[in-house]
């Protein structure tokens, strides 16, 4: 287990160098960047004064230096206008569009994005595990059909088609606003029992909304592959012997079938990122897609690499968990000696 755990950490850091280099890659494919593109604008205005202090920024920020030698010191292992300064020296660069640095413009953001991409993936599995598991032991019966109908409409509701729904109707049955992630009064106030009650409550509605599609995918995938288990011949046996029905379908055939199931953890977290960019808007949550929406619109290139690469870190990682369960769910995924 020491070795399979130490070639999957090498080739993870291996797969964010090569992320990293891609993503700097399609960032800098659009002709000029930020400053550039303000400068021509200012140059057709006639500001000399705000002209200067872009090119004095792209000076700065090194902007004006060869592709490499960006892409290099942007991840800290080669020396900028600045000397060392990077990703991997804790800087995360500089926002021209915001005008402060990107630490300062993610702010909150960065952990309220984990937040509520954490509480989708739990309630995605939580509702999907027993449900999934109950679809699949009754097949062809009512709640069977029922289940496959809700699933259905729950893949093809667009998610911000159901957060508009939700806004409108908790608006105009109950008066109430749903959007944000917290009231307004604790936006601006430090952390405290009042500010994280308030943060849970509103959470709930973007879980279900963002969360309503993953679920009925995983519900159906494990229902599939439960079912297929369940037909084979060593669950057949293992209940011939006297094993109870609900003790061998969670020894042998769940267990089969849930390799999938903890596959998709690395999966989910892109996909809650991406997916949730046009929920954030609609239901106006204080995280980093809509931010990177406009960096990536502005060219505002430090403050999308930095969004774009914190996106890349989570996938790893969860596809580093994935993994790490599957080993030890089922040993021969593990690698082998050779």
């Amino acid at each position: 287990m020491a070795r399979y755990l130490f070639f999957r950490l090498l080739t993870m850091f291996g797969t964010l160098l090569v992320i990293s280099f891609l993503m700097f890659v399609v960032i800098k494919l659009p002709p000029g960047d930020f400053l550039s593109n303000q400068i021509a604008e200012l140059r057709s205005q006639g500001e000399s004064a705000s002209i200067e202090k872009a090119e004095f920024l792209r000076q700065q920020y090194g902007l004006d230096r060869p592709f490499f030698a960006q892409y290099f010191s942007w991840l800290g292992v080669w020396p900028g206008p600045n000397g060392f300064s990077g990703l991997l020296q804790g800087d995360w660069g500089w926002s021209f569009e915001y005008e402060r640095p990107v630490d300062q413009v993610v702010g909150d953001t960065l952990s309220l994005t984990i937040l509520v991409n954490l509480a989708t993936i739990l309630f995605i599995y939580i509702v999907a595990l027993p449900i999934g598991i109950y679809s699949a032991t009754r097949q062809y019966s009512i709640g069977d059909y029922g289940i496959t109908l809700v699933g259905y409409i729950g893949l093809a509701t667009p998610n911000f088609l159901l957060g508009l729904i939700m806004l409108f109707y908790a608006n105009r049955w109950f008066g109430v606003s749903i959007g944000g992630l917290m009231d307004p009064v604790f936006e601006d106030q430090p952390w405290s029992l009042a500010k994280i009650w308030s943060v849970l409550a509103h959470l709930v509605v973007p879980t279900i909304v963002i969360g309503t599609s993953g679920t009925a995918a995983m519900i159906r995938r494990l229902r599939a592959n439960l079912l297929d288990e369940l037909q084979k011949q060593y669950y057949t046996t293992a209940k011939s012997k006297g094993l109870r029905p609900t003790k061998a379908l969670v020894k042998y055939p769940l267990r089969m079938a849930l390799n999938p199931f903890v596959a998709d953890i690395g999966n989910l977290l892109p996909s809650m990122v991406s997916g949730s960019v046009l929920v954030s808007l609609v239901l106006s949550l204080p995280t980093v897609g809509p931010i990177l929406l406009d960096a990536l619109s502005s060219q505002d290139q430090y403050l999308a690499g930095f969004i774009l690469m914190f996106t890349a870190v989570l996938t790893v990682i969860g596809m580093m968990v994935s993994d790490v369960l599957l080993a030890i769910l089922d040993p021969r995924i593990r690698f082998s000696a050779r």
